[in-house]
């Protein structure tokens, strides 16, 4: 390894603890920079920094398309889905429709009734 990289590598370390024991210490960033001695320029350079090189190892590491938040479901390309070009409204019982045809000012007068039930 060349020593401009262990460099690297020793900066990018010190200051990804120096970053975690702000958070962990539940200040401020103003508060921990002003009793820790550091500028808070540093801070979010290096912050910047560190988030940057670990979106792109995640990036670099993983397929982003494989990336399905929890509680979605991935759909599969090319498969056509079906649109529903309508919305139904349930409250109480009371059950509306609504799609392209209906009239924008009937649905302001059902919204209104339906706020007072």
């Amino acid at each position: 390894m060349d020593t401009q990289k262990a460099v690297a590598d020793y900066r990018l370390s010190r200051w990804a603890k120096v970053l975690q024991a702000r958070r962990d210490s539940g200040q401020s960033i103003k508060d921990f920079c002003q009793t820790s001695g550091i500028s808070r320029n540093a801070y979010f350079y290096w912050q910047k920094k560190l988030r940057n090189l670990a979106c792109a190892e995640l990036t670099k590491t993983e397929n982003h398309k494989d990336l399905v938040p929890s509680g979605w479901v991935q759909l599969n390309e090319g498969q056509p889905q079906h649109v529903n070009e309508s919305l139904d409204i349930e409250i109480k019982g009371c059950h509306v429709t609504v799609d392209k045809q209906t009239e924008p000012e009937l649905l302001k007068k059902v919204c209104l009734i339906l706020r007072t039930l």
